[in-house]
């Protein structure tokens, strides 16, 4: 009787187990979709294009997404368009290229080594409490009003996230790793190579999209200042003339160029940090 009912009570409790396991629910955002990030500026532009042709938009304060599509390639075959896209290319990725190398190497220096973190982070913080803007008028009394300073505040803008955000990933290091490299005997360049790098990795992709997009937040300001070509200066010219639809000529390809850089940035994140399971992954 004891071994009957033994025998009967195991099927009880395999089918009490059974509907938990089936229950189990998926808390991750599943798999990743193609294009996803075009959904939102796609749907932005069905609804700008819809409200136009139902006549619900002003036409002098917001035309419709056909006339500025006409309007940028009549400035496209006037060959300003072109020229002005050049200059703001330029301007944008010299002052990138200055901020990239100032913030990585202020970065390294300050997380890596006591004296330079009491050197350089205190000064940093201090710059990033300062609006950047708020330096033009210093800076064109010290660089002069023409390329030099608009290149100057760029840089600004771009190495303060960079810094930031690549110190904060390099204080994050967990110290266990630190200590495993003295004991593996590791060089400083091996260190730095095998175990600084990787771990700094993040963090430094996170600053580099802020900075990305902070190179083109300061061009729209900047090439409104004594600028004879670039986008901003396209624009600050449509706005005296009133010409509304050039304006959206130039913030669309501001938007288009941010989003294609961003775009750019996460892509070689994911291929560089490949090895990460993360939840975006």
């Amino acid at each position: 009787m004891t071994a009957v009912t033994t025998t009967a009570a195991v099927p009880e409790t395999v089918a009490e187990e059974r509907p938990q396991v089936r229950r189990r629910r998926r808390l991750s955002p599943g798999r990743r979709l193609p294009a996803t990030r075009l959904a939102g500026p796609l749907l932005v532009l069905a609804l700008w294009a819809a409200a136009s042709a139902a006549g619900q938009l002003d036409t002098g304060a917001i035309p419709a997404p056909w006339t500025v599509l006409e309007t940028g390639g009549r400035l496209w075959s006037a060959g300003t368009l072109p020229n002005d896209i050049l200059t703001s290319l330029q301007r944008a990725g010299t002052g990138f290229a200055i901020g990239l190398t100032a913030g990585i190497v202020l970065a390294l220096a300050a997380g890596l080594s006591r004296v330079g973190e009491a050197l350089i982070d205190g000064t940093v913080q201090l710059n990033r409490a300062i609006p950047t803007l708020g330096l033009i008028p210093l800076f064109i009394l010290w660089l002069g009003i023409g390329e030099t300073f608009k290149i100057a505040i760029i840089a600004i803008v771009v190495y303060i996230p960079i810094y930031l955000n690549t110190h904060s990933a390099l204080s994050g290091i967990d110290h266990r790793f630190v200590e495993l490299a003295e004991v593996q005997g590791l060089s400083r360049f091996q260190f730095v190579r095998q175990v600084v790098i990787p771990g700094a990795l993040p963090g430094f992709f996170v600053g580099l999209r802020l900075g990305v997009t902070g190179s083109w937040l300061g061009l729209v300001v900047l090439e409104q200042i004594n600028a004879t070509s670039g986008l901003g200066y396209m624009m600050f010219q449509a706005q005296n003339y009133g010409q509304s639809d050039v304006i959206l000529v130039g913030l669309l390809i501001y938007g288009v160029f941010g989003l294609i850089s961003d775009s750019a940035v996460r892509l070689i994140e994911r291929r560089v940090l490949s090895w990460r399971r993360t939840l975006s992954s």
